[in-house]
């Protein structure tokens, strides 16, 4: 579902249940060893799926490296390498390439629901809210853009903070939504987005970022988001 999302030389790996009889470097396993079972199960299935797109990426040892959490969570990847996971109920995920062909990967999945009540507010601005409620979302009412606006934003900090290593809450990026395709009868439906950085996008490194691009898909249930951050990007993206 994600590959759909991913272009080359970047690599996809995803799983709609967890593996039996994986792989489990002992660090991850000490690093949620308090965990519940799901916790863990979880835990380990991403990074079963990192490790199988860096094998097929090409980065050495990759079968057997563990990938544990650094800043704010976020995963420790190799030199060299870029990457993003996610998970959620019925779907895990992870997309990996060289640093070589981009500058940051973010990468979401949330179950196709709508937002539970009272959600909304805290996780938009009103722009966002406004978009919402006029006439695109109208002519897709089986498609759950509130959740989709969710993801996006998921996404654009998951592409935001291995480049400037500074949070990014929900109401410092202004999302805008685009449909390409939408069958509301079955629930599912592509499109793109752009996340318009509303606070300093200073980066550790090289240009500013004002702007991400990413596109999102939603299919089984699912809804998954990609940015790919080149290497050029800052300010447009």
């Amino acid at each position: 579902m994600i590959d759909k999302l991913v272009p080359e030389p970047l690599v996809a790996a995803e799983a709609f249940e967890d593996p039996v009889g994986m792989f489990v470097p002992e660090a991850e396993r000490a690093a949620v060893a308090r965990a519940v079972p799901k916790r863990q199960a979880e835990f380990f299935t991403v990074r079963f799926l990192a490790r199988r797109a860096m094998s097929t990426l090409g980065v050495p040892g990759a079968e057997h490296m563990p990938i544990l959490k650094g800043d704010r969570g976020a995963p420790s990847w190799p030199g060299g390498v870029v990457g993003s996971m996610t998970h959620c109920a019925g779907y895990r995920a992870a997309v990996v390439g060289l640093a070589a062909d981009a500058r940051a990967i973010g990468i979401d999945a949330e179950p196709h629901s709508t937002l539970p009540g009272g959600v909304l507010p805290s996780v938009s601005i009103p722009e966002e809210r406004d978009w919402l409620a006029g006439a695109v979302p109208a002519e897709h009412p089986g498609i759950h853009l509130d959740k989709v606006l969710f993801c996006a934003k998921e996404t654009t900090y998951k592409a935001w903070f291995p480049i400037t290593g500074r949070w990014l809450g929900f109401e410092d990026a202004h999302v805008t939504i685009a449909v390409a395709e939408s069958d509301s009868a079955h629930g599912t439906a592509t499109g793109s987005f752009s996340s318009r950085i509303l606070i300093d996008g200073t980066a550790r490194e090289g240009a500013p970022l004002s702007t991400l691009e990413g596109r999102w898909r939603v299919e089984n249930g699912l809804i998954v988001a990609v940015i790919i951050v080149p290497l050029e990007a800052g300010n447009g993206g």
